[in-house]
């Protein structure tokens, strides 16, 4: 019994190639782009209140712990802003906090950071947010009792660098002499 011949495939000198060419690939791209520098302005405010947020979660965070650690250790407990450096020029006057903070064992009682004074714990300068500690200062001491000392009725407020306290963004963190902690739209609490 013979079998039947299969049949064969021409051969040709090229094979032929299945995907993108590079010219479809630029006009994919270029559109893509296009429609991302669109898009990009319409989040800006999106992602400025975020940032305000977190700035905020923050500087909650950081009061909650000093008031925890002043009631643990009969206080001595201070929150001071970190200054002006290399990496950061937003706390160029004593109410601006956008270079970040430090809670520190205030051992010597004075509300200000010594160079052989504990630091508990830092926030790390925050990207494109002012902070301004409204009608405070530098420093904030922490009692015994929780109670922070040039905080209450006051607050921060915190806004994105670009826009201001003009921005849709821009919030204040009140608290009361009780030690309630709130949010709110307007400046200052």
């Amino acid at each position: 019994m013979q079998l039947a011949p299969t049949p064969q495939r021409p051969v040709t000198g090229a094979t032929q190639m299945r995907g993108f060419s590079l010219i479809e690939l630029m006009v994919t791209v270029a559109i893509l782009g296009v429609l991302a520098a669109l898009a990009g302005p319409s989040f800006q405010p999106l992602i400025d209140k975020w940032r305000v947020q977190q700035a905020i979660e923050n500087m909650k965070t950081t009061i909650y712990y000093a008031r925890s650690e002043g009631i643990k250790r009969g206080g001595r407990i201070g929150i001071q802003k970190t200054a002006n450096g290399n990496d950061c020029t937003q706390a160029g006057t004593k109410e601006e906090w956008g270079c970040g903070w430090f809670v520190f064992a205030d051992t010597n009682d004075n509300g200000t950071w010594q160079k052989d004074e504990e630091i508990l714990q830092t926030t790390p300068a925050l990207t494109k947010i002012n902070v301004i500690h409204n009608g405070g200062g530098a420093n904030i001491k922490v009692n015994r009792y929780g109670k922070l000392g040039s905080l209450n009725a006051k607050g921060f407020f915190f806004n994105p660098d670009s826009t201001g306290v003009a921005s849709s963004a821009t919030r204040s963190l009140c608290m009361s002499s009780g030690g309630r902690i709130r949010i709110a739209e307007e400046i200052p609490c």
